[in-house]
């Protein structure tokens, strides 16, 4: 779950701190107080976009910190699948600081990605807003909500159906792109011959262009090295003024008071051990220097073979494996074309095996899918007339076949609804106004709340145009949900606002000079008087707060709570 949020410099926010608890967690205040700031802010940290209009006016940068508790062990599982850390307490710091053109996001500390942070942010909480209630019109998200209620099994097949569509295309690809005249497989062939016999010829072995590369390096800078050897060979010289003589005769001089002072013999034993290795290397380099020689022909030759071996590199591939290889495929390419009709008729049976394996997998998904569409449907309907509709009829209608063939299936769902006594049902997106798809998604989510890993909702004013005795069976089935999960819920409705666990306060304020905003938690007392605000008279008057009371006693009883006493509120 969520359990706080901080943000700094963000728009009108300077600097605001708040922790938020379990249940329903309702967000309130005045139109243009800043509420979908507050949403935005965290909607930010968890890899929206950003631009730096969003850093308040005279600052440098803008920061949101998000810390959740992690509510399952396969958040758990996936997060450490990401490689990133888990601390044993099961506490995630998200964190995202915003610079102009840049941002900065770190997980517990750790450097990732906008796209990691989007993947993560998928683990840990959902939000719903209007632009989600608008994406339920499309019939991809409709597919993907059958999908997702069909659960484990679904998701398995449809891993099968997208590996066997690809195999699929991929015959498919080369059945269209390979039907050549003869004059087109003749040229082809010859290519292929020249090319096979050009790497066969080569005679390459692995690991040889290596073994060449120093040895050219060697030979190209023979000179510099004779050069380096001679001079270093100087210093085992048994002359007078090398420094082997140098070491022999003060070695020699110490020697000679060996036994009059401990610490003198014992520097006498380094430097005779320094004489032991200058012998040793004596040697050492007298044997590289016997074999070290240049022959003209074995240079040329050298350099002839890495052109030769570069050169096929640039043809076929980075490395001699790779020129191997690509020699296997032109010469199975090579067999095809000489055995061509026999090669074609393959392909197009291997095409039709795959066709109809693929085609058997989509169908295994469509019987899924129908199975899974007619439980949600059932589910949901039943949610639905908890949430005031007079009637539904809701189905999900299914178009399937080999037309709609895709890694995804062939299957093309709408879902259809009849709200209204007497009327047809037709398709979501021709009958659904604004009100209605907030309460849709509202059903949606209550039934998909026992089925998903996700604690913690956002409900930003998914309470857009209902009202009146609806808006109290929405602000019902919120607190229910609530008794489960951990909803923040942005409202204008103080029959919703009224079901809360947690009662925050957002609220703009100026000096003249700047203008901010503010978010506070409210006691009992204050969340009674902003219920009384809510209710939309000119004056907040003792009939109006007992109207609040009364609001927030029925609210309790509906979620099962001991009311608070008249005296707290």
């Amino acid at each position: 779950m969520l359990l706080s949020l901080h943000v700094k410099n963000l728009a009108l926010i300077r600097e605001e701190q708040v922790d938020f608890t379990d249940g329903l967690n309702i967000l309130t205040g005045e139109t243009g107080a800043g509420k979908s700031i507050i949403i935005g802010s965290v909607n930010l940290a968890l890899g929206a976009k950003a631009d730096k209009g969003l850093i308040r006016t005279g600052e440098e940068y803008a920061l949101v910190e998000l810390i959740f508790g992690l509510d399952n062990e396969t958040q758990k599982r996936r997060l450490t699948e990401m490689d990133l850390p888990v601390p044993e307490d099961g506490t995630i710091l998200v964190k995202r600081k915003i610079y102009p053109g840049r941002s900065q996001c770190t997980i517990n500390g750790e450097t990732v990605t906008l796209t990691q942070l989007r993947d993560i942010s998928r683990l840990l909480i959902d939000v719903y807003g209007q632009r989600e209630n608008g994406a339920l019109l499309q019939k991809k998200a409709q597919l993907s909500l059958v999908d997702s209620f069909a659960g484990e099994q679904d998701e398995e097949l449809r891993a099968k159906v997208r590996e066997s569509c690809a195999r699929y295309q991929d015959l498919k690809h080369r059945w269209e792109t390979d039907d050549l005249d003869t004059a087109q497989r003749a040229r082809e062939a010859d290519l292929l011959a020249y090319e096979v016999k050009e790497i066969e010829e080569a005679r390459l072995k692995k690991g040889e262009d290596d073994e060449l590369e120093k040895e050219y390096r060697r030979l190209s800078n023979f000179r510099r090295i004779s050069e380096a050897v001679s001079a270093a060979g100087s210093l085992g010289s048994e002359e007078e003024e090398s420094a082997a003589g140098q070491i022999e005769r003060a070695l020699r001089d110490l020697n000679a008071v060996n036994g009059l002072d401990e610490n003198l013999d014992s520097l006498a034993g380094q430097l005779s051990d320094i004489d032991s290795l200058l012998s040793e290397f004596g040697r050492s380099l007298s044997d590289y220097v016997d074999s070290l020689s240049f022959d003209p022909q074995h240079f040329q030759q050298t350099e002839e073979r890495l052109n030769t071996i570069n050169r096929l590199k640039d043809k076929y591939g980075p490395t001699i494996g790779a020129i191997l290889e690509a020699g296997q495929k032109k010469q199975q390419r090579l067999e095809e074309l000489e055995n061509y009709d026999a090669s074609r008729q393959k392909l197009k049976k291997d095409l039709q095996a795959q066709k109809e394996q693929l085609l058997g997998l989509c169908g295994e998904l469509s019987k899924l899918r129908r199975e899974a569409a007619s439980g949600l449907a059932r589910l949901l309907t039943k949610e639905l007339l908890d949430l005031n509709f007079n009637q539904v009829d809701f189905h999900v209608e299914f178009a399937s076949g080999e037309e709609n063939l895709s890694a995804a299936g062939y299957d093309d769902v709408t879902f259809y609804i009849s709200m209204n006594p007497g009327e047809a049902p037709r398709p979501l997106d021709k009958v659904a106004s604004g009100g209605e798809l907030s309460r849709i998604m509202l059903g949606l989510k209550t039934v998909f709340a026992g089925k998903d890993d996700i604690h913690t909702f956002i409900f930003d004013e998914i309470d857009s145009g209902i009202s009146g005795q609806t808006a109290w069976k929405v602000a019902t089935k919120m607190g229910r949900l609530a008794g489960t999960h951990q909803i923040l819920c942005i409202t204008h409705l103080p029959q919703i606002a009224a079901m809360e666990d947690s009662h925050y306060l957002i609220r703009k304020t100026t000096d003249g000079q700047t203008t901010q905003t503010h978010i506070k938690r409210l006691e009992d007392g204050d969340s009674v008087r902003e219920l009384g605000r809510m209710l939309g008279t000119s004056e907040v008057t003792d009939a109006v707060l007992e109207n609040a009371r009364e609001l927030k006693r029925k609210a309790a009883a509906e979620k099962g709570r001991k009311l608070p006493a008249a005296s707290d509120l």
